[in-house]
């Protein structure tokens, strides 16, 4: 996940040029028979919408179907914005049902009292009777992990460092998730892009320079991680565990929002260390997790997990079992300059299985860029329509079922 991100807001309705749509760049596969055709060359099949996306489909139909497409699209596509005011272009594409949430980061906050005001506007915004999805609450995100990565002050004070290295790590995860919980709820936040689960493997290496991991065993993350999430969603916000299936091994100078990261665990290593804390996560019922852009060879594929749909479809879902909303890391990630403009690294994700869509980068990225990228996907038919739908449909529950 990245420190620093920024993307701006304006309608795709005015941005949007049909002509632009997505396809994968030369490096990553370029095929001139058009997207559907490219996409599938370079992924291999589409993920298949999971049976608990077809149910949800099945109760937002109706809902659904009064959407347009750029409403479709935007329904998926977490924003953020530059500075301490909201935007008048992202209140009015939430007035209009282009928005489905928006991430905060430090430069959006100068105090609770302020960022309280700012979401007040966007949730009001979100309430407008020329809102079609006017029911659901936005997502309303942040990086509140604890220690050095925050990004409200107040709690979790403890770093996961601190707390895995505690007496009682399991109890102090719970407090810290508590407290994240209440101080989130405090300002009008429904979710945190936290805990991060990575079981580190060297001192100061990339979790532990920042200390955000909470050991190098797993059983030690497992325990924690779950406890955090249990607390968390007991006081009404989201959790997110991250990043999946795991970036440990990384070494301090590994970082995906700066260039490609290849991570050379075996299969074994990677399903009984890396992914061991997701399968406590699961069980503790963890709303959203979060797959990193890193590269795993022993995994089968050549592509960032996040674009692969054996990873998503296959590996999490199929393979753990993982009912809830997928959500990418940043889609400015520099681990993604081979697959094209951000239209089309958005498209291929969602492609591979990714519900949310963070439209974020380390310099400021426009919202409706992604937007664009999944309305053309919808309609070029590089994006198949009922998976699109089922997994939408997925997330208008996780909204319907959190506070506004």
């Amino acid at each position: 996940m990245l420190i620093t991100a920024a993307c701006s807001s304006s309608s795709p309705a005015s941005r949007h040029s049909p002509s632009a749509a997505a396809h994968p760049s030369a490096s990553a596969g370029q095929s001139s028979s058009g997207p559907a055709s490219a996409a599938q060359a370079l992924q291999g099949a589409a993920a298949a919408p999971t049976a608990a996306q077809l149910a949800a489909l099945r109760v937002e139909q109706k809902e659904i179907s009064a959407l347009s497409p750029a409403q479709l699209a935007g329904q998926r596509v977490i924003y953020s914005y530059d500075g301490l005011s909201a935007p008048a272009g992202l209140l009015s594409d939430i007035r209009h049902g282009l928005v489905g949430g928006v991430i905060f980061f430090g430069w959006n906050i100068s105090s609770q009292a302020q960022i309280s005001s700012v979401i007040g506007q966007m949730i009001a915004a979100n309430d407008s009777p020329t809102n079609p999805a006017r029911g659901y609450p936005l997502l309303l995100m942040t990086d509140q992990e604890g220690g050095l990565v925050r990004r409200l002050p107040g709690p979790p004070l403890q770093s996961e460092a601190q707390i895995g290295a505690s007496a009682n790590p399991s109890a102090e995860a719970a407090a810290a998730g508590t407290g994240a919980a209440a101080n989130l709820r405090g300002v009008g936040m429904n979710v945190n892009l936290a805990p991060v689960l990575d079981v580190y493997r060297q001192p100061g290496d990339f979790d532990d320079q920042y200390q955000r991991s909470y050991s190098m065993n797993p059983q030690v993350v497992a325990e924690a991680g779950a406890s955090f999430i249990t607390a968390q969603q007991a006081g009404g916000v989201a959790a997110t565990a991250k990043h999946f299936p795991g970036l440990g091994a990384a070494t301090a100078a590994q970082d995906t929002d700066n260039g490609p990261v290849t991570i050379g665990l075996s299969a074994q290593t990677l399903r009984t260390v890396d992914e061991f804390p997701y399968q406590a996560a699961i069980q503790a019922g963890v709303k959203l997790v979060m797959v990193s852009w890193a590269n795993y060879p022993a995994l089968g594929t050549s592509l960032p997990a996040a674009l692969s749909p054996s990873i998503v479809a296959g590996e999490l879902e199929q393979g753990l079992g993982f009912r809830g909303v997928t959500i990418t890391d940043a889609l400015g990630a520099g681990a993604l300059d081979a697959y094209g403009d951000v239209q089309n690294r958005t498209m291929l994700a969602a492609r591979a299985g990714m519900d949310a869509l963070l439209c974020t980068a380390v310099a400021p990225l426009p919202g409706w860029k992604c937007v664009a990228g999944l309305q053309d996907g919808y309609q070029d038919g590089a994006l198949p329509k009922t998976a699109f739908e089922a997994q939408l449909a997925q997330l208008l529950e996780l909204r319907a079922s959190l506070p506004a």
